[in-house]
Formats: C-alpha cells, structure tokens, sequence
C-alpha cells in the first residue's frame, strides 16, 4: 500500500480528523504570515499552493482529491508560513492538527518509519520538480509532469498548470496541441 494511503487510512479507522472544512472558490486556506500547523486531506476541489515573489505569483505544488496538503514550513517548524493555500474551485477538507498527528505518528516504529518515508518522498518530488524547471526545456517539464500526475491535467486550470510548469499560458496550449 502507498503510504500517504496507508497513512490516510490509518488517521480515518482512528476517528482522529478533527473537522471537515469547506471553502469557495478563490477562498483562501492559509495565508503568508499565518501559522497553520494542521494537515489536511482533500477529499473534493482543488487548491494551489503558491508564494509571493516580487509581486509576481510562483506556483509550487497543487492539491486535489485524496491529497495531502499542509503549509509545510508553518507545520514542521511551527512558525509564519510564507505560503498562501487557495482554493481554485469548491473544495472540502478533512482536518488534523499536528499534535494528534504527531501522537499517531509516534505511536509506533511503524507510523515513524510511515511518516519519514513520506518525508522521504516529497523531498525526491522537489527534487526532480527543481532539476526539471532548471535542466528541461518546456515540452520536457510538460511530458514529465504528465507521466507523474495526469490527473492535474483533469483537476486544475490551464493557467495555472502554465505558471507551475514556468510557462505561459499560451505555450502550455501549443505544447498540448501538438
């Protein structure tokens, strides 16, 4: 089993999501400057993730359904996120807070090795998500980003697959004719 899967599974048998949240449309989850130590799962919508940088929007991860999104900055460290999470159509959330997800992963050897797998994940999709936007050229990122998650293509606007992918609008759409 996956083990954001294994993971979600085990916080829903245990009853411990604390909330059920819902935003609107351009609604904001959490915004720069927030402290927002909460996990959450999207179980309907889309949301993106995105900084501020000089005045220009610079998108750097996308949620969507049976995904785990947080304000990671805000979460692991317990500080000001720079982060502002956004919901880019109707979107519900399940919510837990880090001390009751901390309390399951340290449960046992099992959930720590659990969570630093995952930890272990993200930071490989970072990775590859920082050598494609540096080394690949803009038909390279879209292919790889279509092999990796085709359900973006199915979930989230074109504009803002364009900004995620370091492009604009208009080529992402040549790109996705030819």
């Amino acid at each position: 089993m996956h083990p954001i899967v294994n993971l979600i599974d085990q916080i829903s048998r245990q009853n411990l999501w604390s909330s059920e949240l819902k935003l609107h449309r351009n609604e904001y989850l959490t915004l720069k400057g927030n402290i927002d130590t909460n996990l959450y799962l999207v179980t309907e919508g889309s949301l993106r993730i995105y900084i501020v940088d000089k005045s220009e929007e610079q998108i750097i991860r996308f949620g969507y359904k049976d995904n785990l999104i947080a304000a990671l900055d805000s979460f692991i460290q317990e500080s000001p996120t720079d982060l502002y999470i956004q919901a880019l159509k109707k979107t519900t959330l399940k919510v837990i807070d880090k001390t009751e997800y901390m309390k399951l992963i340290n449960s046992s050897p099992e959930n720590i090795q659990l969570w630093n797998k995952i930890l272990e994940n993200f930071v490989i999709q970072q990775m590859e998500r920082e050598r494609d936007l540096l080394t690949n050229s803009p038909i390279e990122r879209y292919y790889r980003v279509l092999q990796r998650s085709p359900q973006l293509f199915q979930e989230i606007p074109n504009k803002y697959i364009a900004s995620y992918l370091r492009m604009t609008p208009e080529t992402l759409s040549r790109i996705k004719k030819s």
